[in-house]
């Protein structure tokens, strides 16, 4: 469900931002399903001590491609999730470092052009057509994806369910 929050916040550091932003959208969509356990999570990349979220257009993805081309950063997730039903609440933060290949120029411009680096945070996805460009990551893959599966099993367990409640059995 989109909550409708303003992803825009300044002057807060990239770790602590993609927290902040998570908690708003949580708190915004627990307000609709009253009965509901909501996971919320927000994602940017840091380096060179700059945020990135997702590009606005694709002029300014080739100029995060340039920027990352060469580089690692920090892919930062903040995760909150509301148990809706009882109150009770969890936040977290997963990081992962991301170290980025050197695409060339044309390589860029096809990437940019798929307009899948318009949808995601950085630019970039692991599980997609940038994949090819990303030389390694350190940390949790999953948390690359958007969401830290080891860190929402924790946050679950300390407001008192069971990652193996949300499973289904046919």
């Amino acid at each position: 469900m989109v909550s409708g929050v303003a992803e825009d916040i300044e002057g807060v550091e990239t770790a602590r931002a993609v927290v902040v932003l998570a908690e708003r959208k949580g708190v915004a969509v627990a307000g609709r399903c009253p009965n509901s356990v909501v996971l919320s999570c927000d994602s940017m990349l840091e380096l060179g001590g700059r945020s990135f979220g997702k590009p606005a257009s694709a002029a300014e993805a080739v100029e995060m491609w340039q920027r990352l081309s060469g580089n690692h950063g920090v892919l930062h997730t903040g995760h909150s999730l509301i148990d809706a039903r009882t109150g009770r609440r969890e936040s977290g933060l997963a990081s992962t470092v991301v170290r980025f290949g050197s695409p060339t120029a044309a390589e860029i411009e096809a990437y940019v052009a798929s307009g899948e680096p318009l949808t995601v945070a950085g630019a970039f996805s692991i599980d997609g057509r940038a994949g090819p460009f990303i030389d390694g990551i350190d940390g949790d893959p999953s948390n690359v994806l958007g969401l830290s599966l080891p860190l929402l099993r924790r946050m679950l367990g300390a407001i008192g369910i069971s990652v193996t409640e949300l499973w289904r059995v046919s």
